[in-house]
């Protein structure tokens, strides 16, 4: 009897776990331009680390064509707002994310695997918490399928 009741809560924490981490889809419209900061244009857009990434403009477009690194992380941010991305792990360590450590950074819901990360973030400013989270997503973060 022990045993199945424990199973089930730790069945019912795991669930709510994976619910918490997935992050609300929003619309191309509704996304902020990697580059501008801007609304963007459901038909201005280009492919990008095997999804794809809006812009407001065919300025933005250019420019981010030019210099996709230079972007980067902004895109990939843009990416998990979107729902091409999703999070898989502690951006930082890779380990199982604690869903007691979510922040929203860049509009994006993200959790870490322990306060200690979650602090180091909390401490930056908003542009260095979206390139300390998003600038490289091997760890936390793969296509969502």
């Amino acid at each position: 009897m022990k045993f199945s009741l424990l199973t089930g809560v730790v069945g019912a924490i795991l669930f709510c776990s994976a619910l918490i981490v997935s992050a609300a889809v929003t619309e191309p419209k509704d996304a902020k331009c990697p580059v501008s900061g801007k609304g963007c244009d459901p038909d201005v857009s280009a492919a990008f680390a095997g999804g794809k990434v809006w812009f407001c403009c065919g300025k933005c477009e250019a420019a981010f064509k030019a210099d996709s690194a230079k972007f980067a992380a902004k895109s990939h941010q843009q990416m998990v707002s979107t729902g091409q991305l999703k999070q898989i792990g502690c951006p930082y360590s890779g380990k199982a994310v604690d869903p007691t450590t979510m922040l929203d950074i860049g509009g994006a819901s993200v959790g870490f695997c322990c306060n200690g990360c979650k602090g180091k973030t909390e401490k930056a400013s908003p542009e260095e918490q979206v390139q300390m989270v998003f600038g490289n997503i091997a760890k936390g973060f793969a296509p969502a399928k």
